[in-house]
């Protein structure tokens, strides 16, 4: 047999070098003393891996980076743009200048806590890092007005929200960061729902490895994803592993930029590298979606990142994630010098263009609804319209999402009534964060519509959830079930929930299931709250219109 190759080694992921504008956060906590040899080590208190913590979760929840708020400003700069795309665009950067007052933060689901670590060999801690770096989640998420989403499973039935938003995902990783010893460098996520639902594993073969494939491959797959996790995009895919997790990570980390100085050209040292030339290609077949930002038009994605792993030869995994409008993510580092934190746009409004509504709009219909009248007299000024109409909902909403739902599908199951109140109000799917003192409504935007579609049908039959509001695509069978009994669906922009908060919502109150928390059936008050038509009584769906395949190379 011959000896094989000579030996060499390159990481799977060379990063390279950190480009990151960092800011201190405290010098306090962070020694350095001499060891055997001449060495240097760096000593870190458990406080200072809390406090960078606690700083991170604030700020990733109220700011965004400056890249991202730039692209923002160029969807509504883009001559090419639709209304719609337009329209959005400016809708999240006036939400984040909102939430960059410290007070709401940018999105209802405030996420779970992850954060990545990787620790110089010349680092000394008490050994407790998880501990200390998920007490600064806690301080995070029970001192500022951020939503508790983790649920304790007590039986494999039975689950409990914690009440705290732990547990964090805590990963931890012995490695010289950007070859110091002496430094311990983090990634802070904060991972909503709506854009973790859309992580995609598929296990493909040596077949798929062509460019025309690709590409079909992709039409398809990325036409999945629809707008329920809050368009625009970053979008990440991930071609190889050496093995399905692995994929799905990298995935993770390029859709957060993490990965943004990989290589750009493969090697024999069989490291991951960046494909350039295909990020353009996805990004423009993107564009002729159709889908655009959630609405129509060009921007579904922000852009792309394209990463090409080594694997085993008879596996072929394909990850595909993405990074929502809520592109929470940040940077920290602890050094000799104190503990650092990347320094994300506190000061948003500078993105703002100095135009108004009516510019952007270029002669848009808005339709404004009455939510007040009784709901036939809704439907039928909603049967007016097509989908894709853009309206103003001024009047009382129901909210009620995932656990209400099953509760009053088991009602209707026992041979009770359908609740009066989703009788008469359109349904609103979400659930509000903390409300800050003085505020009427904690971030309140919506949630993804499609966790609530198999119950439509059930509750339209039963006289309720006629007119639907949430964000995202919905399946075929609500399509039906509004066709057969005159409902419709209306779509949210997804990610303005403090922008929601402060400008739209003006009452809530609990209806029923106070003791669910936010997943309780609230009654809201809204002003000039914007919505779109997405399925209507006819049986149109307005994503339907953007499903078609644009690709006609190699179709037969």
């Amino acid at each position: 047999m011959s000896s094989g190759a000579p030996f060499s080694y390159s990481p799977l992921l060379p990063v390279g070098a950190d480009q990151t504008e960092y800011r201190l956060v405290t010098d306090e906590g962070v020694d350095v003393v001499h060891g055997p040899g001449g060495r240097r080590f760096l000593t870190v208190e458990p406080a200072a891996l809390t406090a960078l913590t606690a700083e991170a979760m604030h700020d990733i929840s109220h700011y965004l980076r400056p890249a991202h708020l730039a692209q923002l400003r160029a969807i509504i700069d883009d001559p090419a743009a639709s209304p719609n795309d337009r329209f959005v665009a400016l809708d999240l950067l006036r939400n984040a200048n909102i939430a960059a007052g410290g007070v709401l933060p940018m999105c209802q689901d405030t996420g779970t806590a992850i954060v990545l670590g990787k620790r110089g060999r010349h680092v000394l801690t008490d050994g407790s890092d998880d501990e200390a770096l998920s007490r600064g989640v806690y301080q995070a998420y029970t001192r500022l007005n951020l939503r508790y989403s983790q649920l304790a499973p007590l039986t494999m039935w039975e689950e409990k929200n914690t009440g705290s938003n732990l547990p964090a995902q805590v990963e931890i990783y012995a490695e010289d960061p950007d070859g110091h010893p002496d430094a311990y460098k983090f990634l802070f996520m904060a991972k909503g729902g709506g854009s973790a639902n859309k992580s995609y594993l598929y296990q493909e073969t040596k077949a798929l490895l062509n460019p025309t494939r690709m590409m079909q491959f992709l039409e398809e797959k990325l036409r999945l994803i629809g707008t329920s996790a809050c368009p625009p995009y970053h979008l990440a895919v991930v071609i190889g592993g050496t093995s399905a997790e692995y994929a799905l990570k990298t995935a993770k980390l390029a859709s957060a930029k993490y990965l943004d100085n990989l290589p750009t050209q493969g090697s024999m040292l069989a490291h991951g590298f960046r494909d350039l030339e295909l990020e353009a290609e996805v990004l423009e077949l993107t564009r002729q979606f159709g889908i655009g930002a959630q609405f129509g038009g060009r921007y579904f994605c922000h852009d792309v990142r394209v990463v090409r792993l080594p694997r085993h030869g008879a596996s072929c995994p394909v990850a595909i994630a993405v990074s929502c409008s809520a592109d929470r993510q940040a940077m920290g580092k602890i050094t000799p010098s104190g503990v650092w934190l990347e320094r994300l746009e506190t000061d948003p409004a500078r993105f703002l263009p100095d135009v108004t509504d009516a510019q952007l709009d270029e002669g848009a219909e808005v339709v404004r609804v009455d939510l007040n009248r009784p709901m036939d007299e809704i439907r039928a000024e909603l049967s007016k319209y097509p989908v894709k109409t853009r309206l103003s909902l001024t009047g009382p909403l129901v909210v009620a999402r995932d656990i209400a739902h099953a509760k009053i599908a088991e009602r209707l199951d026992a041979g009770e009534p359908m609740p009066q109140y989703l009788r008469d109000h359109a349904v609103y799917y979400a659930g509000p964060a903390k409300t800050p003192e003085g505020y009427a409504s904690g971030s309140f935007g919506p949630t993804t519509a499609g966790r609530m579609d198999a119950y439509v049908q059930k509750f339209q039959a039963a006289g309720g959830s006629h007119v639907m509001l949430a964000k995202g695509n919905r399946s075929g069978q609500v399509t039906r079930s509004c066709h057969e009994h005159g409902g419709f669906y209306l779509g949210s922009i997804g990610g303005p929930a403090a922008r929601l908060a402060q400008d739209c919502i003006k009452h809530v109150e609990v209806l029923e299931y106070p003791e669910l928390g936010m997943e309780a059936v609230w009654k809201i008050e809204v002003v000039d709250f914007p919505a779109f038509i997405v399925v209507d009584d006819k049986g149109n769906d307005f994503f339907a219109e953007v499903t078609k395949p644009v690709l006609t190379v190699g179709r037969r």
